[in-house]
């Protein structure tokens, strides 16, 4: 059977990434990271969309929230977390921006990939409905694939890791579209930046507003539990 690795973080796109790796009967090692997010209550979601998946083996990495101090996502450096939207025309990188974030996470999921005899490594990133991250872009992808076939074992010898982004030309409603189709359970997965102490979404940051635009356009119910909503 083939196999891969798949960054997942407990959000909608990894999710959807998720189901569409068991829909090709990858046999699948799950990859999560804690790194001092706010929003630590992905890793729980990313532990029951592992094992609601049926996947045997999901390991969880603990990065120190010091490697990631300027970034809000984190709180390390006491920014607040934007609310309410970009102006109109600010094509500004947000300060929700993690520090070579995916470089990192793809780095453990190729490391991972070769030592477990995995083809690929999958991850959520997209380019469509985003907050501008840079290395979310398809370049950034098509650059690192390069630089592990250059820089691993199995690269030099012919068997190159590949990096798959499969949501990465698809708007949110196009991905939520997609695993609906799945059977993918949205109500498993978590996108808040900054969400309370019962986990319910705020509803107004990056995260959220992309994320309820993709429920409505895309006219699948949205099961997220936001903060005075229930």
């Amino acid at each position: 059977m083939k196999r891969a690795v798949v960054l997942l973080s407990g959000g909608l796109d990894s999710a959807t990434v998720l189901g569409f790796a068991c829909r090709e009967e990858y046999d699948i090692i799950a990859l999560t990271f804690r790194y001092g997010q706010r929003h630590e209550i992905e890793v729980a979601r990313a532990q029951v969309l592992a094992s609601e998946a049926g996947v045997h083996s999901h390991l969880i990495v603990d990065i120190p929230d010091s490697i990631f101090a300027d970034s809000a996502l984190t709180g390390v450096n006491k920014q607040e977390v934007p609310k309410g939207g970009k102006k109109s025309g600010d094509a500004a990188i947000p300060v929700t921006y993690v520090p070579a974030r995916n470089m990192l996470f793809l780095s453990y999921g190729v490391a991972c990939a070769e030592s477990f005899g995995a083809e690929a490594v999958f991850i959520g990133a997209n380019v469509l409905d985003y907050s501008g991250y840079p290395d979310c872009r398809g370049e950034f992808l098509e650059a690192f694939e390069r630089a592990a076939t250059l820089g691993t074992k199995c690269g030099v010898e012919g068997r190159p890791i590949h990096i798959i982004a499969p949501l990465l030309l698809l708007t949110k409603a196009e991905i939520i579209r997609m695993g609906a189709a799945l059977g993918v359970d949205y109500s498993l997965t978590h996108s808040c930046y900054d969400p309370d102490e019962e986990g319910r979404a705020c509803g107004r940051c990056e995260s959220c507003r992309i994320r309820r635009k993709g429920f409505e356009e895309a006219g699948v119910f949205d099961p997220t539990r936001y903060a005075g909503k229930d």
